[in-house]
């Protein structure tokens, strides 16, 4: 790992955050961004977007916008450095 890229080591990183927090708005919602279904409980709405200082470098995450209550990744901005050392081996362990 050490001779990665710091470039690629941030977009994976940038990547696999996004991701979780579309599951998880998903999640949130009862269905998949853009499908329709019976048991949805709510809409997307847009995404508003954060930085995130990591080991690697400033991270440009997209939190999803939810049209009627909140959504906000508590896991993953409250309590930044436990969170982020975690996100960074699991990102690394997925490249090799």
């Amino acid at each position: 790992m050490g001779d990665a890229s710091p470039d690629l080591m941030r977009t994976l990183l940038q990547t696999m955050i996004n991701t979780l927090l579309s599951a998880e708005a998903d999640a949130v919602c009862g269905a998949e961004y853009g499908k329709p279904s019976p048991e949805r409980l709510n809409s997307r709405n847009g995404y508003r977007t954060r930085e995130l200082d990591t080991r690697v470098g400033t991270v440009d995450v997209a939190i999803p916008k939810l049209r009627s209550g909140t959504y906000f990744p508590e896991w993953l901005l409250e309590r930044r450095k436990r969170s982020e050392a975690a996100m960074i081996t699991v990102v690394a362990d997925a490249y090799l």
